[in-house]
Parts: C-alpha cells; sequence; structure tokens
C-alpha cells in the first residue's frame, strides 16, 4: 500500500512532506511508471520517488535527457495496456518529473505528441518559489502555463508552508490532474501539468517513507498521514460510450479510412458491411478479406475512385496524399466517427456529419440486406481485386532481391509475430510500411507517433514502448530512418540500474532525408545540376555519421547488415537488450522507383478490374 510513504512526513520539511504525500496520491491513481530527470529543485520529488520504487509501489525510470525523458514516458504509456478506471479501459497515465529551467521546454515536443495523440501525460516539474520569481534568482523562469494549449489541465502550485489544509488541498488537486490525464469525463485524454514550487530545505530529515527520521523528534499527532490517509479520494466516473443517434448506414459504394488509432472496430465496421478498408499502419484495424494492401498506390487508379460515394473515416489519416484527395472530393458524402471533446479529424474541411461513436446497427451483418442502400457483393469484389493485384506488384518488388526502403520493411514484418510490437518512425519508414502490410503474415501491432508526425524522441518513445510490452512478455522492434535514429540517439543511453528493455532497431540508412526525394524538392532537384546542389544541401542533408561507433560509444550491440537476406537472418536470431541492425540502402534512385512502382501497380489494379 502507497501508506507507507507517509510514515514520519510530519517531522519533514513541507516541500519533502508535500512530495511525498503527491507521490502517495499518483500511486493511487494508477501510475505505475514514473520517468524522472535529475535536479535540485525537484530533490523532494526525487526522494519521494525513490522511497515508492524501493517498495515496489511504482517503477521508476531515470534519464539525464528531459526530452528523451519525456518520449520515454510517452512509449511507457502506449505500450502498456490499459488502466481499469471505474470499470472503463482508459489510456495508463505516465508521471514525468523534471527540475526547473530548461528542463521544461525541454518537455515540450513529447508534450505536444502527447496532446496530438491523447497520451495521460502527468508533468510534475520543479520551481522556485514564488518570492523568487522575476528576480533574476538562478535557473528561474515563467514555467506555469508554459505548455499553452496542449495540456488539458494546468496548476501553478504554490510552495508548501505546513499550512493547515495543506495537504488535503494537494490530493484535491492531483485527484483532478489525474481525471483530466485520463480524460475520464471528456473523453479527450492528454498532458497535464502542475508546475510545483518548493522552498528550501529540499532534502528529508534522515529516512522516510517507511522509517522515522533519525535526527527529528518523533512526531506526535501524526497529522500529516492521517490527513493523506483519511482524506477523500475523488473518482472520477468515465462518460460511458454513448451510442451514436441513429442515423442510416451510407450506402454499398462506401469505404472505410482508418487513420491512426483508429483502433479494431474500423476492421469490424467494414467486414460487417462489406465495404472495403483502406487503413493506416498505426490504425490499429489491419487484416482481414476486406484490407486494400498499398491503398495509397491503388487510389491512383481514377476508375475506382470516381465511383465511391461514400466514406467512413475513423482515427486521424495523416499518410497519405490520395487519401486526403479522395476525403477532399466534390460529391463525396464523409462521416466522421471521433469520440470524446476533442477536435474531429477533417483536414479536408469536407465532412458532412461527425458521429460519437459507430451507430451499433451499422456492426449488425444480419442487418445488411443486398439492394438500392445496402450491400453490393459487386462493389467489394472490384476493390479486393484491385488489392490483390497491387498486393502481387508490391510482393514481387520487395522479394529481397534488392536493398531497399519497401524491401526492408516488409523483411521486419516478416519477422514479426501477431502479439509483437513495431514500433515505426515517421517519414518514409511508415509509408513503406503501408506498402507491405497485408502481403505476408498477420501484421504485429504498429505504433508510431503520428499526433506531429515528427522524427523527434522515437528511439526513446521505442525504448518505452520495449519496457511496457516486456512485462507482457511481447517483443519489440523499431523501424526507423537514419535521421530519425540520430535525432534521438541520446535515449540510447540509460544507467546500469535502470529497467531492462529487449529492443531491435532496424535503421535504414540512405545517409539523409530521401523523404522529400518523392516530394516538390525532389521534383525540383532534378531539373538542373545548381537546382541538384540546392537539393542536397539544404533537403537531403548527408551526414556520413558512423552509426556502429555511436552505438559502441553507448555499449549497444550494432551489426552492419548487408542485404535483406542477411537483415532477415538476424532478426531471427537471439537478441538480448538493445540491438541497432543497420542496413544501407541508396538515396538516390529513391524518386524513380518509387514512382516507377506507382505506375506498376495502376497498371495491374486496371488489367485486373
Amino acid at each position: 500500500m502507497s501508506d507507507v510513504l507517509l510514515d514520519g512526513l510530519d517531522a519533514q520539511p513541507p516541500a519533502v512532506r508535500g512530495a511525498f504525500v503527491l507521490v502517495h496520491r499518483l500511486v493511487l491513481g494508477g501510475v505505475a511508471d514514473v520517468v524522472l530527470a535529475p535536479g535540485s529543485r525537484s530533490a523532494p520529488l526525487a526522494y519521494a520517488l525513490a522511497a515508492a520504487s524501493d517498495h515496489r509501489l511504482l517503477t521508476l525510470h531515470v534519464r539525464v535527457d528531459e526530452r528523451s525523458a519525456g518520449f520515454l514516458a510517452v512509449g511507457l504509456s502506449r505500450g502498456a495496456g490499459p488502466l481499469d478506471h471505474a470499470g472503463v479501459a482508459l489510456p495508463r497515465p505516465v508521471a514525468v518529473v523534471t527540475t526547473s529551467g530548461t528542463a521544461v521546454a525541454n518537455l515540450h515536443p513529447a508534450v505536444l505528441e502527447a496532446h496530438h495523440t491523447g497520451v495521460p501525460l502527468v508533468l510534475l516539474t520543479a520551481d522556485r518559489p514564488h518570492e523568487l520569481r522575476g528576480t533574476g534568482a538562478n535557473q528561474t523562469t515563467h514555467q506555469a502555463g508554459i505548455f499553452g494549449p496542449a495540456v488539458r489541465f494546468a496548476a501553478d502550485v504554490p510552495a508548501p508552508d505546513g499550512r493547515p489544509g495543506e495537504v488535503r488541498d494537494l490530493l484535491a488537486l492531483a485527484g483532478r490532474a489525474l481525471g483530466e490525464a485520463l480524460g475520464a469525463r471528456s473523453g479527450h485524454p492528454g498532458p497535464v501539468h502542475l508546475d510545483l514550487a518548493y522552498r528550501e530545505p529540499l532534502v528529508p530529515l534522515g529516512s522516510v517513507g517507511g522509517a522515522a527520521p533519525a535526527a527529528a523528534p518523533a512526531p506526535a499527532p501524526g497529522a500529516a498521514r492521517a490527513t493523506a490517509a483519511d482524506a477523500p479520494s475523488t473518482t472520477v466516473v468515465p462518460a460511458r460510450a454513448v451510442l451514436a443517434a441513429d442515423q442510416p448506414a451510407p450506402g454499398a459504394r462506401t469505404v472505410v479510412v482508418a487513420g491512426d488509432g483508429a483502433g479494431p472496430v474500423a476492421r469490424e465496421l467494414a467486414e460487417a458491411r462489406g465495404w472495403p478498408l483502406l487503413a493506416e499502419p498505426s490504425s490499429g484495424a489491419l487484416g482481414g478479406a476486406h484490407l486494400v494492401v498499398a491503398h495509397p498506390l491503388v487510389l491512383g487508379v481514377d476508375e475506382l475512385v470516381d465511383a465511391v460515394e461514400h466514406v467512413v473515416v475513423l482515427g486521424r489519416p495523416t499518410l497519405s496524399r490520395p487519401v486526403q484527395r479522395l476525403l477532399g472530393r466534390a460529391g463525396v458524402d464523409v462521416r466522421v466517427v471521433a469520440d470524446g471533446a476533442g477536435p474531429w479529424p477533417d483536414a479536408a474541411r469536407n465532412a458532412a456529419s461527425v458521429l460519437p461513436a459507430v451507430p451499433t446497427a451499422w456492426l449488425d451483418p444480419d442487418g445488411v440486406a443486398p439492394g438500392p442502400g445496402g450491400a453490393d457483393p459487386a462493389w467489394l469484389a472490384r476493390w479486393r481485386a484491385a488489392s490483390a493485384a497491387a498486393a502481387r506488384v508490391v510482393a514481387a518488388a520487395t522479394d529481397g532481391a534488392r536493398t531497399d526502403g519497401p524491401s526492408v520493411a516488409r523483411a521486419v514484418v516478416s519477422a514479426c509475430g501477431g502479439d509483437d510490437l513495431l514500433v515505426v518512425g515517421s517519414s518514409n519508414p511508415v509509408r513503406d510500411l503501408g506498402l507491405v502490410l497485408g502481403i505476408d503474415a498477420a501484421a504485429p501491432r504498429v505504433l508510431a507517433n503520428r499526433g506531429l508526425a515528427g522524427i523527434d524522441g522515437t528511439v526513446s518513445t521505442a525504448l518505452g514502448a520495449a519496457v511496457a510490452t516486456g512485462r507482457a512478455h511481447r517483443r519489440t522492434r523499431a523501424l526507423l530512418g537514419d535521421l530519425t535514429f540520430l535525432h534521438d540517439v541520446g535515449g540510447l543511453l540509460r544507467g546500469p540500474s535502470e529497467p531492462h528493455a529487449d529492443l531491435q532497431l532496424v535503421v535504414v540508412n540512405d545517409d539523409g532525408g530521401s523523404i522529400f526525394a518523392g516530394l516538390e524538392p525532389g521534383a525540383l532537384g532534378e531539373t538542373s545540376e545548381a537546382s541538384g546542389r540546392t537539393f542536397e544541401r539544404v533537403f537531403a542533408t548527408p551526414h556520413g555519421a558512423n552509426l556502429a561507433q555511436l552505438c559502441a560509444g553507448y555499449g549497444v550491440d550494432h551489426q552492419l547488415v548487408p542485404d535483406v537476406p542477411s537483415l532477415r537472418h538476424a532478426l531471427g536470431a537471439p537478441s538480448h537488450g538493445v540491438q541497432v541492425l543497420e542496413v544501407r540502402v541508396g538515396r538516390t534512385e529513391r524518386r524513380r522507383d518509387a514512382l516507377s512502382l506507382a505506375e506498376d501497380v495502376r497498371a495491374a489494379v486496371r488489367a485486373a478490374l
């Protein structure tokens, strides 16, 4: 029980007492993992967390880089199973602790990602007391409200001073923050921020949290313990799933678009209604006979796209321009399913309606009758034929004879079991993965930081996810590009006392940013020698970094894999701890190969229709 943290608190300085009470409340609220970036002003929280870790009330993770710490917390939350909160499954909260100053600002990238993907981070940032703010005091800036609208709740918490009712107030505030982080009432989980002012002294008087302080007199009434243990702990009862109002289902010529975080209901809907499924890798809806393989390329066939009359969107689609063009087409009826109080995804600004959930009647296959407005087997058959044709072309192009991004992605997917977790980086890797999923065996669970689709923090996210999934004896791999790896290479730095993680990082190294080759700058770069030089300098950004030496510096195993067959062998071999498998691929051919594959798929699909 977390009550052990309350023992001996009355004799402790107010800062220490407040920190221990706060950690006690977080444990009661379901926080099982906390990431700490060490510092002086946050010392009260550090001691409280160390005591909680010693009593096995939570798992403590220590990182020296706050940016890595933030993304590690994102991975821990997203890799873990849900929290049962008043009988409702909610995302699991993870706390992050920093000292004052720039340490707080370094959390901002992870906070933005958590904001856009609904990850309940509890940000505990230590601060100077109010009388020192604006005075030029060391490591002091305006921290309260630093994250702006990216947090669901924020509070500027005064420094504890021992006043009556202080403990009770802190418990209530922590409970409110946890409820907002979980989205229990709003259905819109995300980060919350408590900026915690602390006055000196910042360290305990002797031992605390399970043993009475040796240097202080024994507390007479035990007021702090009694108040914290007996104070009411408010449970925010989650809003139950509200059934969407009766809405007639779209007609037969409908496709389901499953973006990031759509969940298995997207696949269930497609299969119940007889509709094609266009699912992104991190949708959570991959698989089944309705899945359209390589759908971004299939959507290049006008004969198919022109016939679409309705689209049902679940999750947040961000990967494909063809999908966005479909969602923005005039005359296409777009219905978005978005629960909770957050903004609904409609980048094309073309949604006809927004539903809080998929109507239960839509999920009943017995209620779908052939005929006008009902099932049309020929509609699904055309899309399945298109999918099969695309799959044959992509399979032939990624059979391992060549070493390129899509072939590497297919090898990684083939090595994963259905219960494994695959963390995928932004830019080309997630798009390469989207081309090959559905060709071979059942897809693993895919996790991607698609909130803002940045490359930062991916190594740390993968490590956090690996720690979380390892508790369930599931394997974690990551597929990422060289720039993504280099951007967060500091995430490899872990102390010898940190929780163990088994993680294979497959780094597709093309010595730069080949994602731009497929965009407008890549096309312009081919028009002249001068344009090519400009493209290479300001977009492709070659680096020449030696990944093996970097890994050696962090004490991480590294293997340079020469080709796809060797990669398959390395992925199938036993591994322990963190391992980097580097696969070098060409960059100059990326645009040409992508255009050629797209044309081959279009030709094959047209021939199959």
